[in-house]
């Protein structure tokens, strides 16, 4: 797991949390599957794409550089 994605995972966890949504909530939100939302968290997916990111962040609403910084 690169320190970017550590800080992506954590960042989507935190403002998921925030919101008071689980993983399936979010992945419905983001019209992603629950598997991608999983593995960005859980860091096995070591480079999400930035329109995966994206639609978390409006998911989430947040900006994307929330979730990347």
């Amino acid at each position: 797991m690169t320190k970017k994605n550590t800080i992506v995972s954590r960042n989507i966890k935190k403002y998921r949390g925030k919101m008071g949504i689980s993983q399936d909530k979010l992945s419905k939100l983001a019209g992603l599957t629950l598997h991608t939302i999983t593995k960005i968290e859980v860091g096995a997916t070591s480079d999400p794409r930035i329109w995966t990111v994206k639609k978390i962040a409006d998911a989430l609403n947040v900006e994307v550089d929330d979730l990347i910084k």
